[in-house]
């Protein structure tokens, strides 16, 4: 059951933000409500994504629930 879960996992947070146009941290709580699933489980999955993890922690640095990282210029 995890792994079906773990699948459509990125695929369904991807639709989420991009379609209903919803922030990743939203998209996972939702994501995680309509599933039935735990958020500390969800957490399984996006430590297994580098993508995942730098999206989510620069909406945290937005929204001020973490501090934020110092970037290089680009």
């Amino acid at each position: 059951m995890i792994t079906t879960k773990s699948s459509t996992f990125f695929a369904d947070i991807h639709s989420f933000c991009n379609e209903k146009r919803m922030d990743y941290i939203d998209a996972v709580v939702h994501w995680c409500e309509i599933n039935e699933f735990e958020i500390e489980h969800a957490a399984e999955f996006i430590k297994k994504n580098t993508v995942m993890i730098s999206k989510l922690q620069e909406e945290a640095e937005n929204l001020n629930f973490i501090k934020k990282t110092t970037k290089l210029p680009v």
